[in-house]
């Protein structure tokens, strides 16, 4: 359990995976810092900023904040991001809240300042936009068992960081050449561990506007696109008696049973065993 340490200054300056109250649980990866956060008790913080720009995500408690001109109120699953070096000063609510987390080490700040933007603006997401979603999506996938999958969390923190930094909308109605090339790769290799900037690579483009583009014109984001296809994969090599699951979840490019389990249910509705036992196929 560790606490932000105190200091004589006025405006305080946390560091990176730095926060008043108890941390729970923190890791890293992929320039990111993820933190599980409580407070048990209502309590008005210091006025204090932090060094590194951040999400936080609310998932239980009421917390009240207070920078610039600004004051406002925020319940469960709301989601803020506040630029590096912006102080504030915040509230804990009766019964203590509980946050999730992100901040983005300065790695991110280049990666969209090549694409000219920069996390620069506060935003708020009150009402279930999409800024939500995508953190609550880095969180279930930060928290999965046996590991986080690397490819979805690298995308999606590539959509959230463009989403917060409000980058130009792509104003093409068609689908750029370059799209074809990636989709075409996702078919031929999805099975195997690809990366962001391998895709981005084949693409001629930013990582950034890469995720942005293909979730406008695919309809979903890169790592969910990659499970749909190791799991047509998957049910196509389920139907040779001799493959076992577990041989299953290697060859279409899972983690473990476990991960292609969760993946499998997540997609289909149902369970890998489930659906061999519908084909008439045994286990």
């Amino acid at each position: 359990m560790t606490n932000a340490q105190k200091t004589s200054d006025p405006n305080q300056t946390l560091g990176g995976g730095q926060f008043f109250g108890a941390i729970q649980r923190k890791q890293e990866c992929h320039g990111a810092i993820f933190t599980d956060l409580r407070h048990d008790s209502p309590r008005r913080l210091p006025l204090h900023s932090h060094e590194l720009p951040f999400f936080a995500l609310l998932l239980g408690g009421l917390y009240g904040e207070r920078y610039g001109r600004q004051q406002k109120q925020f319940g469960p699953f709301t989601l803020t991001f506040r630029p590096a070096g912006i102080p504030h000063q915040d509230e804990i609510g009766p019964h203590g809240v509980r946050f999730f987390e992100i901040e983005l080490r300065p790695a991110w700040q280049k990666r969209l300042a090549d694409c000219s933007c920069a996390l620069d603006l506060p935003r708020d997401d009150e009402l279930g936009g999409e800024l939500l979603w995508l953190a609550m999506n880095v969180f279930h996938e930060v928290h999965a068992s046996p590991g986080p999958d690397d490819l979805r969390v690298d995308s999606l923190l590539h959509e959230l960081a463009a989403h917060a930094a409000r980058l130009p909308k792509e104003n093409a109605h068609e689908a750029p050449l370059w799209l074809s090339r990636v989709r075409d790769k996702l078919n031929a290799e999805h099975c195997r561990r690809l990366t962001l900037d391998e895709l981005s690579a084949e693409a001629g483009v930013h990582p950034v506007h890469l995720s942005r583009v293909f979730r406008r014109f695919v309809g979903e984001g890169i790592s969910a696109h990659v499970h749909r296809l190791r799991v047509r994969t998957a049910c196509e090599k389920m139907t040779l008696p001799k493959m076992t699951l577990a041989d299953v979840s290697v060859a279409t490019g899972f983690a473990d049973q476990s991960h292609f389990g969760r993946a499998f249910r997540k997609i289909t509705g149902t369970t890998p065993n489930v659906f061999r036992a519908s084909l008439g196929l045994v286990a």
